[in-house]
């Protein structure tokens, strides 16, 4: 007898829409365009560690991670050169692509506003072209902001393939759980490394250090981002999570005033 056809419910449902939005003002949209448009879109959203990552190498060789050499010609802005100096400084790099679990771009992917001094051009080509890409196979892409103000949008530019992503303010919707990495927003003139000299003695991950998380801010009472800092709060426990914020923040805060501002600009003041 013959066997039916197996049922997959999701086996053709599209990682991107078919459609994208049209220029302003209406107008057709032509078939390179389109292409264009869905090229840098997050595709490989159902990505995991075990569909996406290839473990070979690394019970092979041990956790060892590759960082592509500098091409010629090719901008790096300082921040990416600090992240790319970090993993070359540690004890897990390694020269030999042979040897890699991990791979990381040479490429700075760190700035993705088009209108950026940052920005890298022609980035998807120059990916592509790469022969140790493997459709992003066992990559990590930092990316700390994408798209232009106001509308950022998470279109890094670039299909990422089966990469991870080490991103800041990546949406719930496209963060892969146990694959992407969500890292903090840093700013440009933050240093490599912290700390007097010669207090990190040997590069070892994680350093040994008393506290394990330090912030000092305001604490919005309204607006975007007061729900999270608001949950931080209880996080703190004054020894080795340290969470200090005032309320003083506008010339109207005392109007949203709540019953943990006096307490929390006492801390926040000493």
């Amino acid at each position: 007898a013959e066997r039916p056809w197996p049922r997959f419910p999701d086996a053709l449902r599209p990682f991107a829409p078919a459609e994208r939005p049209g220029p302003e003002g209406g107008g057709r949209v032509s078939p390179r365009q389109r292409r264009d448009a869905s090229a840098g879109l997050y595709r490989g959203r159902r990505c995991r560690m075990e569909s996406c990552f290839d473990f070979a190498q690394c019970r092979k060789n041990g956790f060892k991670v590759y960082v592509y050499p500098q091409q010629k010609g090719e901008k790096i802005a300082e921040s990416y050169q600090n992240v790319l100096a970090a993993i070359e400084g540690s004890r897990f790099y390694t020269s030999d692509p042979g040897q890699a679990c991990l791979f990381v771009l040479s490429l700075d992917t760190l700035d993705r506003d088009q209108l950026s001094p940052q920005y890298v051009h022609n980035l998807r080509s120059k990916v592509q072209s790469l022969h140790l890409w493997n459709n992003g196979r066992n990559h990590l892409i930092f990316n700390l902001y994408s798209g232009t103000w106001p509308d950022y949008t998470e279109d890094v530019g670039f299909d990422i393939g089966q990469a991870m992503l080490a991103k800041a303010s990546i949406s719930t919707e496209n963060f892969r759980p146990n694959f992407d990495v969500s890292i903090p927003l840093f700013s440009k003139d933050h240093p490599r490394t912290g700390g007097e000299k010669g207090f990190l003695r040997f590069n070892t991950i994680p350093p040994l250090r008393k506290y394990m998380l330090v912030f000092k801010g305001k604490r919005y009472l309204t607006g975007i981002g007061s729900d999270t800092r608001n949950a931080l709060y209880h996080v703190h426990n004054g020894e080795d999570v340290v969470l200090l914020t005032t309320c003083k923040h506008g010339k109207d805060w005392q109007k949203h005033k709540d019953s943990r501002c006096d307490r929390d600009n006492t801390e926040y003041e000493k």
